[in-house]
């Protein structure tokens, strides 16, 4: 049943995708509107540069300043009541090792 269902919406992804780029007219790109004032083209180096490197920096930089700036105190593990490590019982649901 999981196979169809990823089939059926693997269908329709590619479908929706292929009508996009149909719809889509490229050839309108190459006429200029008014105020239009293109850029310099960026280099490959300075396209992967802006759009994978500094985004993957700057999301290293945030982590690391929230890792060396956290304050929190609450680092160790939370034990369960009555695991090894929690001390003594006490009372009548004490156990014993020799009983």
């Amino acid at each position: 049943m999981d196979k169809k269902n990823a089939l059926r919406a693997g269908a329709l992804a590619a479908g929706t995708t292929l009508m996009m780029l149909m719809m889509s007219s490229p050839a309108l790109a190459l006429t200029r509107d008014d105020g239009d004032d293109p850029a310099q083209k960026l280099s490959v180096i300075e396209t992967l540069g802006l759009y994978v490197v500094a985004p993957i920096g700057l999301f290293l930089l945030i982590a690391g300043l929230v890792w060396v700036l956290d304050r929190s105190t609450d680092r160790e593990p939370k034990l369960k009541p009555g695991g090894r490590g929690q001390g003594k019982m006490e009372g009548k649901d004490q156990v014993h090792a020799g009983a």
